[in-house]
């Protein structure tokens, strides 16, 4: 089983999570075969689940991935224990299109609360 840890300090800029896709595709690469479409979707749900830590989770995350033989099992931890939520989303730029799109594209997702706090939000996604 492979895996990957990255752990970012807090920075909420968008060379953060471009950072985070690279990492991510290079550990496609990696753990190959993947294939492509599957590849993009995971880098999605990654930039996503990034991006919501750095805007909502206090800035600093660390990326878990786990590569298993028929899927990739991607883990955001955060500093907030507010949990995601589904919300109708607003095309005047307020948000609300990346919980659903994540729980579209996953085989499934769950957000743990944790007692010292913060929370991880994962993801299951097929190779």
């Amino acid at each position: 089983m492979d895996t990957m840890s990255i752990e970012a300090a807090p920075d909420r800029s968008a060379a953060c999570v471009a950072g985070a896709r690279e990492s991510v595709r290079s550990f496609l690469e990696r753990v190959g075969p993947i294939a492509d479409d599957a590849a993009d979707t995971v880098v999605l749900v990654v930039s996503e689940l990034v991006t919501n830590a750095l805007r909502h989770g206090g800035g600093a995350y660390t990326l878990d991935m786990v590569a298993h033989p028929d899927s990739i099992e991607v883990a955001v931890h955060d500093h907030s224990s507010q949990t995601p939520r589904m919300r109708t989303p607003d095309l005047n730029g307020t948000g609300g299109f990346g919980w659903h799109m994540v729980n579209r594209l996953a085989r499934s997702t769950a957000v743990i609360r944790h007692p010292s706090g913060g929370k991880t939000v994962s993801a299951l996604l097929p190779r």
